[in-house]
């Protein structure tokens, strides 16, 4: 048997107390009771809002073969009969354990970080590496304190290549991430408005998303977006934290990691990459320029780990939107079909630019309407109404004419969108999912997109439960 961890191992590096007998190791980590594998070790973190030892005999029921528990809780755990290490604090004890996953590793590590486009890049190292080794990244977007630590105590000895998403909302929160993870390449895909209601503005932004350099391993290297306008603030940033090797992705003239041409429709896109002066046709299955500028970051960060670049941009034809960015389906409805774009993860003024444009090159058919369906973005602070106004210049240079709204914020939308276009305002979610359940039809193209906290998630689901998947072409997941 091949163990992630031998429970002896696990004990000594996070200075646990075994109970009970405990096995000989475990196959997985878990810090979720529903859907922990069997053979798996479940650690009981206490979160914002949950505290995984309320959960711990649900873990025990699906299969957990060890529990990772802290001494504090050990009384309110009752009659629990299964093999426990007990901890001082169990997040603490995870992080012993996610640098212990380093250092035994001699895998190629990326780290990313940036305010839109991490976990769509990191899909796409994913995609690029795995023709050329064992790759290691993290699920969904685990990318914050605990996310980080479960994603390297999960990664195998014998990884090959690993790949981390660091975010961050906070100063402060990306460098102890980044010094867990050592990264020898770091990627900042680009600085925008995202969080600003942390921070005063984007040069803030910036230096907290600068903190990545700080954990580089010596002689590894950075790589930036060379178009974006804090490209030399952040190149000067990499100086000073000593990174002598510094390499740039964009369309820029001067970028290492060139998009030298582009040429997009709704489903994919065919772009011309120049890596290191060799210029190379590169099909990718999933639409928009801004997945194809990550790209470049993508076969750049594989150059520089020493992937085989030509099995990587073949690779990069397999990708597809990840759920909730950007994700498809063609759904059924009356004689006819939809298109339903799901952008309903995250938004921030960069990512609904890029949204607004998957749209607009999304041709509606028979009577149908392009539908922007935008909610909130949060943590915009005082800067809310005016990011929230400015959205509508690109829905109407985009050519948009129908958008339906929900939230507060979005209310300074709807103020500033002319007569011209059809708007409906809603003020929560729940008011709007009926409303566009009821309204959709034939030819539509919808497209969700809102900050998680807004619950969007609802308006896909509700559309995908009333109007069944196309039949006529298979589902993209």
């Amino acid at each position: 048997m091949s163990w992630l961890w031998t429970s002896e191992e696990m004990a000594a590096i996070m200075d646990g107390r075994p109970v009970g007998s405990l096995p000989a190791g475990i196959t997985g980590i878990s810090i979720d009771s529903r859907s922990i594998g069997a053979g798996e070790a479940f650690f009981a973190i206490k979160g914002d809002r949950v505290d995984g030892h309320d959960f711990a005999s649900i873990a025990v029921a699906n299969g957990a073969s060890l529990i990772v528990v802290s001494e504090g809780k050990l009384p309110a755990l009752g009659r629990i009969i299964v093999p426990m290490i007990v901890v001082e604090d169990v997040l603490a004890a995870l992080g012993k354990l996610a640098i212990a996953a380093r250092e035994r590793s001699r895998a190629h590590i990326v780290a990313i970080t940036g305010s839109v486009g991490k976990t769509t890049t990191k899909e796409m190292l994913r995609h690029v590496l795995a023709p050329s080794g064992k790759v290691h990244a993290a699920v969904a977007s685990f990318n914050n304190h605990w996310g980080v630590p479960l994603t390297l105590a999960r990664m195998p000895a014998d990884t090959d290549y690993g790949v981390f998403e660091i975010g961050m909302n906070h100063p402060d929160e990306i460098r102890p991430l980044v010094k867990m993870v050592r990264p020898h390449v770091a990627i900042v895909t680009t600085i925008a408005a995202a969080h600003l209601g942390h921070f005063n503005n984007l040069e803030e932004i910036a230096a907290a998303k600068a903190e990545i350099f700080e954990g580089i391993e010596a002689g590894g290297a950075a790589v930036l977006n060379r178009d974006n306008k804090q490209f030399g603030f952040l190149e000067k940033a990499a100086q000073e934290a000593g990174i002598a090797r510094i390499y740039t992705f964009g369309q820029h003239a001067k970028a290492d990691f060139r998009l030298a041409d582009f040429d997009g429709n709704a489903e994919s896109s065919t772009v011309w990459a120049t890596i290191s002066g060799d210029t190379m046709e590169v099909h990718i299955g999933a639409p928009g320029r801004h997945i194809a500028e990550n790209a470049m970051a993508a076969l750049g960060a594989a150059m520089l780990v020493g992937a085989d670049m030509a099995k990587a941009a073949e690779a990069l034809e397999q990708l597809r939107p990840v759920k909730g960015r950007g994700e498809r389906h063609r759904l059924g409805i009356g004689e006819g079909h939809l298109t339903l774009i799901d952008e309903s993860y995250n938004a921030n003024p960069a990512s609904m630019r890029a949204a607004i444009a998957l749209l607009a090159a999304t041709e509606p058919e028979l009577t149908g309407r392009r539908i922007a369906v935008l909610g909130d973005m949060l943590e915009m602070g005082e800067h809310s109404a005016r990011v929230h106004e400015d959205l509508a210049g690109p829905l109407l240079a985009a050519g948009i004419e129908h958008v339906w709204l929900a939230g507060a914020e979005m209310a300074a939308l709807k103020d500033a969108l002319p007569e011209s276009v059809h708007v409906e305002y809603r003020p929560t979610t729940a008011e709007l999912v009926d409303f566009i359940v009821r309204s959709v039809i034939p030819g539509d193209v919808v497209m969700v997109k809102s900050s998680l906290g807004l619950g969007f998630g609802k308006i896909v689901a509700a559309l995908l439960d009333n109007y069944p998947a196309f039949s006529d072409t298979e589902r993209q997941h």
